[in-house]
């Protein structure tokens, strides 16, 4: 089973709304869309949405770029995650989020090959319906506290509140006025997506003492991340400082994180989050399990990883769907439904996508 061909697609997501968060606010969105065929007939699909260039040291083009580099040293090697791993490795530098398209669509083969669902790989899934979580726009209190009830309506018990407005006051309003329309039960999150400074999060947290919520990502650095141990009045989770498993470890074996926001395509695909998922376990750490965004497929792993978390620390899998338009075909529609996602159970990521809704590719390689 070796790999034969790869085609990769730049494909622009349809937005039914901008998407924002703190410093920025999106209306188009490219996402990378990876076929690798193999000589005995199977197909496995990737994708990685870099949300943009300033989200995190990632762009689409980059990730354009990447892919031409390594992907002629994977012809004609077999369609295994870690042998991949390492001949890309050997190939390119850094990049985590190209190889990721690469590995998702190694083990999408591996499971059609077994034909297995990707999760009974990956250890067995823990829940039937995988939890989703919503994230509420940077917004005025009284905005982001309709959006609220909008979709504690829709069955979603755990959110996540984009702060970093500039105005302290206005964030621990916007925080207080949804924390005071949630039920019982249902779980909040404050994520500046790195724009406080340690000074502002300790203030911030201060502010709004009473509420029993946790902070996520609120300063840029590592070392101010570091810096916020044992100094607010929330627990702290780490999201886009998490930028390996290595960084992981530290940040666990050291005590400064309460929790985690874990990114499939940030650290390289589903081999390494498997990683930081049993480092988590070990460590009796909550995380979620969702990517920067993107469409059905990254989705589809997402959800699958997602269901190998003990439902005791699992925060949720966030998607981008509830934004976009439409999907990747009838065989290929990642959906939330009352709050949950239903856990796929066709061979691998169990989707298909409709490859001629992405027209024509940016790269090629190999022959069928």
């Amino acid at each position: 089973m070796k790999i034969s061909h790869i085609t990769l697609w730049k494909y622009p997501l349809e937005l039914s709304e901008p998407y924002s968060y703190s410093g920025a606010r999106l209306t188009n969105i490219p996402t990378l869309i990876a076929r690798v065929e193999t000589d005995d007939g199977f197909v496995g699909w990737g994708e990685s949405c870099p949300l943009g260039p300033t989200y995190q040291p990632a762009h689409a083009l980059g990730g354009v770029a990447a892919v031409r580099v390594f992907a002629p040293t994977l012809i004609g090697t077999d369609a295994l995650p870690r042998i991949l791993s390492q001949r890309m490795d050997l190939a390119l530098e850094g990049h985590a989020y190209a190889k990721a398209l690469i590995d998702i669509a190694a083990w999408d083969i591996l499971g059609k090959r077994a034909g297995l669902p990707l999760h009974q790989l990956l250890g067995g899934a823990l829940m039937d319906k995988v939890p989703s979580y919503y994230a509420i726009a940077p917004s005025e209190p009284s905005e982001a506290r309709a959006t609220a009830k909008k979709y504690v309506d829709q069955g979603f018990r755990a959110f996540q509140l984009k702060i970093g407005s500039g105005d302290l006051d206005q964030d621990a309003a916007s925080i207080r006025a949804v924390w005071e329309i949630l039920p019982s039960g249902v779980s909040l999150a404050a994520d500046a997506n790195r724009a406080l400074l340690a000074e502002e999060a300790i203030h911030l947290s201060k502010m709004v003492g009473d509420i029993p919520i946790a902070f996520e990502q609120p300063c840029n650095s590592v070392e101010e991340m570091r810096s916020l141990k044992g100094r607010l009045k929330h627990p702290l989770y780490w999201d886009e400082s998490t930028t390996s498993p290595t960084t992981v470890i530290d940040a666990l074996g050291q005590g400064y994180c309460d929790g985690l926001g874990m990114k499939i395509t940030r650290v390289g695909g589903i081999s390494a989050i498997l990683a930081v998922r049993d480092m988590a376990i070990a460590k009796g750490v909550k995380l979620s399990v969702d990517d920067s965004w993107g469409g059905d497929i990254i989705a589809a792993a997402c959800t699958h990883v997602g269901a190998t978390v003990p439902p005791r620390l699992f925060r949720g899998t966030w998607l981008a769907k509830p934004y976009l338009t439409g999907n990747y075909g009838a065989d290929a529609d990642i959906n939330i439904l009352n709050g949950f996602i239903d856990l796929p159970t066709k061979p691998g990521l169990g989707i298909e996508p409709d490859v001629s809704i992405f027209g024509d590719p940016v790269f090629e390689i190999g022959s069928n």
